[in-house]
């Protein structure tokens, strides 16, 4: 991932495209046009764009006592 590339990021339940502003280890900074707000910045984790990574929540056991 590089400044000035195109991506398409989760947003809400959909996605929406932005171009990258900035990138760090572990976040993407994203330039956005909203309708009501033009180039608002939206910040991303890098595991949302990794591709073939599952995403799913953890569940805690209960242990019996």
């Amino acid at each position: 991932m590089e400044v000035g590339e195109k991506v398409t990021f989760p947003f809400g339940k959909g996605e929406m495209e932005g171009v990258v502003k900035k990138v760090f280890e572990k976040t993407i900074y994203i330039v956005a046009d909203f309708p009501k707000h033009k180039g608002k910045i939206v910040r991303r984790s890098m595991s949302d764009f990794e591709k073939g990574k599952k995403k799913g929540s953890k569940t805690k056991t209960k242990k019996s006592k």
